[in-house]
């Protein structure tokens, strides 16, 4: 095979020195680049297209044929990219037969096609890495894992590599001699890539503990960020807003800071209720007997009444107190009864969550009245069923004081004080 090429170079140059004006070596250097240019083209897009058939039929078995839209486009540039690479190859290995080995044109087309073979498996492996990712999106794998920063992770560490090895054969030098002088420049690089370096472990921290993933409900006030997570990269967290902006957060700032992450809410079933109405204390009495009578009718206090009532004046016949006067003995109140009813209401209520706390408490009094605390959970959490929820409950609460002859608290307006000046 070798004395059959060399046969042919021997004719192509006395026919260039017949045939052709000037250097024969130069015309038969223009004959091979133009036969390489022809033979890798031609193979290039046979490559391509073969690449494309095979590639497609792998992922799509790989993604249950869902392989659709990005994804098909990422997969052609994959094969494109690919034979782009197997090009160049196949230019060196051209070369090198029409070529002699002493031959400068031979030299000048191994460094450019080394370079141009190293660019584009790099965007090859750049291209495969965006096609994990599209499947993850699809397969929605990232939610729990961030996926995105490992995948920039990897695509800087290839970089930093392929960068690395490209000098070296430019400079015809191994690439261990240059690694080995990237020691004494390690304070500049540590100083350029500290976020990248930050961010990774950070990413490692946040999917090795479950602490956060897209879709979390993420509130961090001190990057004025409440909203949900829409993307963990490798340097940024990008958070959704509530009124739709985007606030991005810095990757290592979910370790070094605190957040708050409402998964659990979501996880749990229940979203809480924790809040108060504030009663007028000079509303607050003892219940008479014809008031106990009134409430009495109420299905959700029947039974408390019917047995709290005789079990207090029990008490109250065996320690013989005199009942005349208003502060001896036990009594119902109005407020206390209130907090029963209300306790009972809500364990009877169907978009109350019995499996979690639940309680009606008072609290200390202040200038703003007497508060009365609900702290309980709804059955769901979505957002537009719990303020649902929350605003029937409460709107019951206030229009059921004055069965139990109890005010809100609410400070004087404007048109209070007209009234008050007209009298």
């Amino acid at each position: 095979m070798t004395e059959t090429r060399a046969q042919l170079r021997e004719f192509l140059l006395g026919w260039f020195e017949q045939s052709m004006p000037g250097n024969a070596f130069f015309w038969y250097d223009i004959l091979v680049v133009l036969w390489i240019t022809i033979f890798a083209v031609t193979l290039h897009y046979i490559i391509r297209g073969s690449a494309r058939h095979f590639l497609k039929g792998k992922f799509e078995i790989m993604d249950k044929g869902q392989v659709k839209n990005i994804t098909i486009e990422l997969i052609q540039r994959l094969a494109s990219r690919l034979s782009f690479a197997l090009q160049g190859a196949v230019v060196v290995i051209q070369a090198k037969l029409w070529l002699p080995a002493e031959a400068s044109f031979l030299h000048f087309v191994q460094v450019v096609t080394d370079q141009w073979i190293i660019l584009f498996l790099l965007l090859s492996l750049f291209t495969f890495l965006d096609i994990l990712q599209s499947l993850a999106d699809k397969r929605q794998t990232q939610a729990h894992f961030p996926l995105r920063g490992l995948l920039q992770t990897v695509k800087l560490i290839a970089s930093v590599l392929t960068t690395i090895l490209a000098v070296s054969l430019l400079m015809d030098k191994s690439p261990l001699i240059l690694l080995s002088g990237l020691g004494a420049l390690s304070a500049v690089l540590l100083l350029v890539f500290k976020d990248p370096i930050l961010g990774l472990v950070a990413g490692i921290q946040l999917s090795a503990n479950n602490m956060l993933a897209v879709g979390d409900w993420l509130e961090m006030p001190k990057y004025g960020a409440d909203g949900d997570v829409v993307d963990i990269a490798l340097t940024t967290v990008k958070v959704r807003n509530w009124d739709k902006t985007i606030t991005t957060i810095p990757t290592y700032a979910l370790i070094s800071d605190s957040f708050k992450n409402w998964r659990g809410m979501s996880e749990s079933g229940g979203r809480r209720i924790k809040r108060c109405i504030h009663l007028e204390m000079s509303s607050v009495c003892f219940l008479d007997k014809a008031q106990i009578t009134e409430l009495k009718k109420a299905q959700l206090l029947s039974e408390y009444i019917t047995h709290t009532v005789p079990a207090i004046e029990k008490e109250n016949t065996d320690k013989k107190i005199d009942m005349t006067v208003m502060q001896n003995g036990r009594r119902l109140t109005n407020v206390g009864t209130f907090r029963k009813y209300l306790l009972s209401f809500l364990r009877n209520h169907p978009n109350i969550h019995q499996g979690m706390t639940l309680i009606v408490r008072q609290l200390e009094p202040t200038s703003n009245g007497l508060p009365i605390q609900i702290y309980a959970f709804t059955n769901t959490t979505s957002w537009v069923l719990y303020e649902d929820i929350q605003s029937d409950i409460f709107d019951h609460i206030i229009a059921v004081l004055p069965a139990f002859s109890l005010r809100v608290h609410e400070s004087p307006t404007g048109n209070d004080i007209r009234l008050l000046a007209k009298h």
